[in-house]
């Protein structure tokens, strides 16, 4: 069934983030006493009394600026009032009714919209105030007192929510969706490329770093499947963040790989793999994520017939231990081979969870160790009994053996480029648990 959509808007730093967290239960939007902290909006899924709600948190709406990020938050602002069923116009009770406020109410009954008026920061119990009453000045009917930070008249306002809420109808189903997250430093156009993949300003795109900071969901569905596009805030060095929201974008980017299923890794073209692009590729492999690596602004470069393989030998000189990842070049400002990345992320998340018997693998493990023998030292060689698989993204095997130490890195790695070429494995890291010969495979901690 679909899920009713509320927006939350209302000027800048009137606590529309803090009573957002407080609806969602959890810390997602960013909360900081500065105005045009939330620059994107924000989902999340709300249950009310059996009903099902996506809600989205704004940025600020200035209604008259001359900001490019302020006027980019209000056009961002527009597209959720547009795309809402019912909207919530949050105000504050301790600086009263703004002439800010009065224009937005005003841009509010155009959109003919039902319209929650949720009056912030009436700390007090009991009857409300009497300058409470001035926001009815505001011209809508229900008006209602709320404290964000304590959580008083939540309930209140999502009844009245539910109150105009239409008839659950019919929605793209969004399980067996594939999740990935897009990563990258900043300005190596994470937004440019959600918003050619989604077909509309998603998120803010700027020239300017750090412009994205949350986490941004995009629902696409297309001839290829169901995906959930992630656009992220570009992960600067630990170093670099001194400003304590970028701080929060930083966790809540590696939030979004651990919960992705695959991670595209933006690199700007005309800078090349950083030592920052490096480490940005690291956390998706360390986490154990499909991955492609995906060059863009790619049609900025002048290039010759070598140009595609020159590029992907100095990919893969700076990321040597991601060498299983595809590279992709592409051009989120024209569009050129976007839609190429459909068929490389399909195929990378099958591959990822890719499940091999034990049967075969054994069999597999017998062939390449009579074409390769097992080491050995000081007279003692090394003997594989058996191997089998005990997990998915990442693949994951369990290897057992006499003797643990002797088995190097160097057959390891023989090992697994094998089992790629056999099985392949592209995109995706794999995971191997040596064990000795009476250890308990369902004690293995994988790493």
């Amino acid at each position: 069934m679909a899920k009713c959509t509320v927006a939350v808007v209302g000027r800048p730093n009137v606590g529309k983030s803090t009573f957002f967290n407080k609806i969602a239960g959890e810390r997602i939007s960013i909360v900081e006493d500065t105005p045009g902290v939330t620059r994107d909006r924000i989902y999340c899924d709300v249950e009310w009394n059996g009903r099902q709600m996506l809600f989205i948190d704004t940025g600020g709406i200035e209604p008259t600026t001359e900001n490019t990020l302020l006027r980019q938050m209000r056009d961002q602002a527009l597209i959720a009032i547009g795309s809402a069923d019912v909207i919530i116009f949050m105000t504050e009770f301790s600086v009263g009714v703004t002439a800010a406020d009065r224009e937005i109410a005003s841009m509010l009954k155009k959109s003919r919209k039902p319209i929650v008026v949720a009056v912030n920061k009436v700390d007090t119990v009991g009857e409300v105030p009497a300058g409470f009453y001035e926001f009815y000045e505001l011209g809508f009917e229900d008006v209602i007192p709320v404290s964000s930070v304590h959580g008083t008249g939540t309930g209140d306002i999502l009844d009245c929510v539910i109150s105009y809420l239409p008839e659950e109808v019919s929605n793209p189903e969004e399980e067996g969706s594939i999740r990935v997250a897009v990563i990258g430093k900043p300005n190596a156009g994470k937004s440019s490329i959600i918003n050619r993949i989604t077909g509309e300003d998603r998120a803010i795109v700027s020239d300017i770093p750090g412009t994205t900071r949350d986490a941004i969901d995009s629902f696409v569905e297309n001839q290829h499947g169901k995906y959930i596009f992630v656009d992220t805030a570009g992960i600067r060095r630990s170093a670099k963040v001194e400003d304590r929201i970028e701080k929060y974008s930083v966790i809540r980017a590696n939030a979004a790989v651990e919960k992705a299923d695959v991670c595209l890794i933006m690199v700007d073209a005309n800078e090349g793999v950083t030592a920052q692009d490096e480490r940005i590729a690291g956390l998706a492999h360390n986490a154990g994520k499909s991955s492609i690596i995906v060059i863009n602004k790619w049609d900025s470069l002048e290039k010759d017939n070598s140009s595609v393989n020159n590029y992907k030998k100095d990919v893969y000189t700076a990321l040597t231990y991601m060498r299983y990842a595809p590279v992709a070049f592409v051009s989120a400002k024209t569009g050129q081979r976007v839609d190429k990345l459909y068929p490389m992320i399909n195929e990378i998340h099958e591959n990822a969870n890719r499940r091999i018997t034990t049967g075969l693998l054994n069999d597999f493990l017998s062939d390449v160790t009579a074409r390769v023998q097992p080491p050995s030292d000081k007279g003692r060689r090394l003997k594989i009994y058996y191997m089998t698989q005990t997990g998915v993204t990442p693949p994951t095997f369990v290897l057992f053996c006499n003797d643990s130490e002797l088995f190097h890195f160097s057959y390891q790695r023989y090992i697994e480029n094998c089992l790629r070429e056999a099985f392949d494995f592209s995109g995706t890291p794999i995971r191997f648990v040596i064990k000795q010969k009476g250890e308990n495979p369902k004690g293995v901690e994988i790493k």
